[in-house]
């Protein structure tokens, strides 16, 4: 489940390969109408499904030049994002 408010989408519960799809056009309709804050920290577990859902939307929002943070990130999706070798483009602000 997610909620938006405003100019935040708060991403709740897993964000799997077998549930990020459903989230996936929640934030890009967001960030058709301008910045936006993805709040993660009512998230659980996570696999490289939900840096792929992260990524889309960072690409989507440098395309139209909108400001795109993400915050609460979780433990799990740190570490993974670490092993990757792309920790630093969760935490980067823009």
């Amino acid at each position: 489940m997610n909620r938006t408010n405003a100019r935040i989408l708060s991403l709740e519960g897993d964000l799997l390969l077998s549930s990020v799809s459903r989230h996936l056009g929640n934030g890009r309709d967001l960030l058709s109408h301008g910045a936006v804050e993805v709040d993660l920290s009512a998230v659980g577990e996570v696999d490289s499904a939900a840096l792929a859902l992260l990524f889309d939307w960072t690409r989507r929002a440098r395309a139209k030049g909108v400001a795109l943070t993400f915050t609460g990130l979780p433990p799990g999706l740190i570490k993974l994002a670490e092993v990757y070798g792309v920790a630093e483009l969760l935490t980067a602000q823009g």
